[in-house]
């Protein structure tokens, strides 16, 4: 308490040359520095109080009015009670801004904007570049007029690029581009500078001038190669190996079996049956990308069955639990086996109906297999192998062959894909009238050939 007391007196001294300070201010400072509860206070006030002499002198700097103040002021407190101790008043602080938060929040969205952009213009120069891309090859086809921005999109659409826009801005710096008509066969791992260079460049002379070639529907890969050799598109052999290879990217590749052993040619059946447009002296695998695209063209158009309409030709394949090999593979057959394309729905029919009657039906007994088998795989297959050859042949071997033995047209594959219900398990044709037989039984169907046969005797072909 002794500090609190000489603590108080100093407080008395410094004040007493103020008029204004008073007292209670005195104790104000005091409760500041040390904690002085209602007991302890009264205590120290009355020894003061006590301990200051009635003739009490301050030091000479005090002035008279000073004293005169100090004697008041002690004589009104003497023998009283001191003031009730007011409670203190908690100054009001200023809240300090804390800026700290509002820093971060700013230093964290300049971060996360330079990092957004530094990807984007990474992702963008990546694109431009052809950086980590697929290699998949795509055919652009490009119209009569067409403008920088309807092949920026065109080549958006077709992911080729990730950004129309870059590319049309790419695009339209320096000289004006004139595009080349027709096909091209583009990737996106190519830069915008190659991807430009492909879809302007004019066809050199080395190439020479287009030729058209029609494959006829169900030719084999080996004529078809022969024909491009005859026409001076491409070598036969290179053709065959490219072909067989694949690996363009072209969809329905995928759709392919990875196990193709037992197969002649493997991709014996894709080589769609049209009038195509060549340039002399193509490379071969240029050729095999565009019939690629275009029986790829063609099973991705629309199915119309009926009132029905699929979206394309996989949906309908689907819906019939039918693979992709296994539905060019019997539409090879209708295609060589049908007398005319009215009657390749009911050979279909008649095939599918053995291929679900396998116990009664166990072989397809189809001729042109047979003759696929000797007259194409025995005499051209490289390393003579009879596992190979016999596979081909449906009346040695049961269920379907292992690819196709022939090139099917659209005709031949919607027959496959339409799968008419008929009760007929057999068929026979009169190749000089080109009327087809169906039959139930095979009473009806020996019935039916005996008909022909005699036909036949009765109208000799004239030599």
């Amino acid at each position: 308490m002794s500090d609190n007391k000489d603590f108080l007196n100093d407080i008395m001294n410094e004040t007493a040359d103020n008029e204004a300070a008073d007292f209670e201010e005195a104790m104000k400072t005091a409760d500041t520095l040390d904690d002085i509860d209602e007991q302890d206070f009264t205590q120290v006030f009355n020894e003061v109080v006590n301990d200051t002499p009635n003739n009490y002198e301050p030091d000479d700097y005090y002035s008279q009015q000073h004293r005169s103040a100090y004697s008041e002021r002690n004589m009104s407190y003497t023998g009283q009670t001191p003031p009730p101790r007011r409670k203190k008043k908690k100054k009001k602080k200023k809240k300090q801004i804390n800026r700290l938060p509002g820093v971060l929040i700013l230093v964290t969205l300049i971060f996360g904007i330079s990092t957004i952009l530094s990807v984007v213009i990474i992702s963008y120069g990546k694109d431009m570049l052809g950086i980590g891309k697929s290699e998949d090859t795509h055919v652009i086809v490009i119209p009569e007029g067409a403008t920088t921005l309807e092949i920026s999109q065109m080549l958006f659409e077709n992911e080729i690029i990730k950004s129309a826009k870059a590319f049309e801005l790419f695009a339209n710096f320096g000289e004006e581009k004139n595009y080349v008509v027709g096909e091209h066969f583009v990737r996106p791992n190519m830069p915008y500078e190659t991807l430009l260079d492909e879809l302007t460049k004019v066809p050199t002379e080395e190439m020479g001038e287009t030729i058209e070639i029609t494959f006829p529907e169900g030719i084999t890969l080996i004529d078809a190669a022969n024909l491009l050799e005859q026409k001076h598109i491409c070598d036969a052999e290179d053709f065959i190996f490219y072909f067989n290879s694949g690996g363009f990217g072209i969809d329905f590749e995928q759709r392919l079996p990875s196990d193709s052993s037992l197969k002649f040619q493997k991709m014996e059946g894709y080589l769609f049956p049209d009038t195509y447009l060549f340039y002399e002296n193509s490379k071969p695998e240029t050729v095999c990308q565009k019939i690629y695209y275009n029986f790829d063209t063609k099973m991705n158009s629309e199915f119309q069955l009926g009132k029905k309409t699929y979206e394309n030709r996989y949906e309908r394949m689907e819906e019939l639990g039918m693979t992709l090999d296994e539905l060019i593979t019997i539409a090879s057959i209708v295609q060589m086996e049908a007398a005319n394309t009215k009657d390749m729905n009911d050979v279909a029919a008649v095939f599918r109906n053995r291929i679900e009657n396998k116990d009664v039906f166990p072989k397809l007994e189809s001729d042109p297999t047979s003759n696929y088998s000797s007259n194409v795989v025995r005499r051209n297959i490289e390393y003579f192998n009879q596992t190979i050859i016999d596979a081909y042949d449906t009346y040695k071997t049961a269920g379907l062959p292992p690819g196709a033995i022939s090139n099917p047209g659209l005709d031949a594959i919607d027959a496959v894909l339409t799968n008419k219900k008929t009760k007929n398990f057999y068929f026979i044709a009169n190749i000089r009238t080109n009327e087809t037989f169906f039959s139930e039984t095979l009473e009806e169907h020996e019935a039916k050939e005996a008909e022909i046969k005699q036909y036949y005797r009765d109208n000799p072909v004239e030599e």
